[in-house]
């Protein structure tokens, strides 16, 4: 058991008979009444955003929340099968457990999964990635990098907006996140 003086980014922690990640918090003292600590909650399993307050010195379950690497290795149909590099276990994942990030996976590509009591809550796709664009409009000469984007269909059929200059055949580098060009990769 934890209580709010433990809080801080990252920690996981069973509320309503589910798993939230504390996203960022804040310990309120008004000059009247007691204290109180304001919370952003993320759903561990649907990714969803809620906020939260708690009393201050409010107790709660700590979860127990692993993380493992593992490679990527196919999809049939809404299924991903990712396998353990260790010991060579696979196991199958569904595509909503992924969420959003699955248009960048590519074959043999190390993704995280995270488990709670043995069940797989989620799947944590790398921050950044390189991929070469599959198609674009061509360049023209005098196209610079402050002026403008195109959208380009990368290997794994993902669609960013990418600079003038990037043409067919170039490394890109990627932020899941946010669906962002970073820069061309060497």
């Amino acid at each position: 058991m934890i209580d709010t003086s433990d809080f801080r980014n990252g920690l996981s922690i069973v509320q309503d008979n589910d798993i939230f990640t504390i996203v960022e918090f804040q310990h309120v003292k008004p000059g009247k009444g007691g204290a109180f600590v304001r919370t952003r909650l993320k759903n561990a399993r649907t990714g969803a955003t809620i906020e939260k307050t708690f009393r201050a010195g409010e107790k709660m379950e700590q979860a127990r929340i692993d993380r493992k690497p593992m490679q990527y290795l196919y999809q049939q149909d809404s299924e991903y099968y990712l396998m353990n590099t260790e010991t060579y276990d696979q196991i199958s994942v569904s595509e909503s457990l992924i969420g959003a990030p699955v248009k960048y996976l590519k074959d043999g590509m190390e993704v995280t999964i995270v488990e709670c009591d043995g069940t797989v809550i989620g799947v944590e796709v790398p921050f950044f990635v390189e991929l070469e664009v599959a198609e674009t409009d061509p360049g023209v000469r005098g196209d610079t990098a402050s002026g403008g984007s195109k959208p380009a269909v990368l290997e794994t059929s993902a669609v960013i907006q990418v600079p003038f200059f990037v043409d067919v055949g170039d490394r890109v580098k990627v932020d899941t996140r946010t669906d962002t060009y970073l820069e061309r990769a060497k």
